[in-house]
């Protein structure tokens, strides 16, 4: 006789309690039973009882034991190390209108249609931050979200040093994020020699004029504010 044990559907199950359920049916149909009738008496489909059969029948007692769930370390990425350093380089080649897109400077949607057209996978903006941040192009410290002190117009900016996930070498991003998170960016390969460009495309796009202050900027690229009209230095 088969000790019945009703419970939760077998997805919900933890690996331990899994395992004892498809003993327990492969081991109620052995007595004798229907397929359809240990189905019906422990709550699964008739066609989860067959497989656990078979799969008994041919491998034995550890083809009874669950695999682990979840995926792999990485796995959960939508996009390979080949395609996300594909996306990279159109990145860091220049602005979007070089790309061929109809933005000045980089977007979380602009890089969504860069990674639309170059990869052929349509990506939320949450999932382009996760990206932005794997590539180490923004910081973690908390990039997007609000800046209720930030006024309009005024935009923080730093640089960064964003990495490809096939490259060997480190790269270069000017980061502009407004009060309400908004980003904007540009990459290159090189460092930059200046802001001016990257503040008149800001202007550009915006549609109205910008203020610069640095926030985090890096103290190797010092320097470039000292001599620059185009940003304004805290008090």
């Amino acid at each position: 006789m088969v000790e019945v044990q009703r419970g939760p559907g077998a997805r919900s199950l933890p690996a331990d309690a899994l395992e004892k359920l498809r003993r327990q049916a492969v081991a109620a149909v052995g007595s004798g039973l229907s397929q359809t009738r240990v189905a019906s008496m422990f709550g699964v489909s008739r066609k989860a009882v067959g497989s656990w059969v078979r799969a008994y029948e041919s491998g034995g007692e550890s083809t009874l034991r669950p695999r682990p769930r979840g995926r792999r370390a990485g796995e959960q990425l939508v996009l390979s190390a080949a395609q996300q350093g594909r996306v990279v380089d159109v990145l860091a080649a220049g602005p979007p209108d070089a790309a061929g897109l109809p933005w000045l400077v980089w977007t979380r949607k602009a890089v969504a249609e860069l990674v639309a057209r170059e990869c052929g996978v349509v990506l939320a903006g949450t999932t382009i931050d996760k990206y932005l941040l794997r590539w180490e192009l923004v910081g973690r410290d908390g990039v997007f979200s609000r800046r209720p002190g930030c006024p309009p117009g005024t935009l923080l900016v730093t640089w960064t040093h964003p990495r490809s996930p096939t490259g060997t070498r480190a790269l270069h991003a000017l980061v502009a994020v407004s009060g309400r998170g908004t980003l904007q960016f540009l990459a290159a390969a090189t460092p930059f020699t200046g802001v001016a460009e990257f503040r008149h495309r800001l202007r550009m796009q915006c549609g109205r004029d910008i203020r610069l202050v640095p926030h985090d900027w890096p103290a190797a690229h010092a320097a470039l504010l000292d001599d620059s009209r185009d940003v304004v230095l805290p008090a």
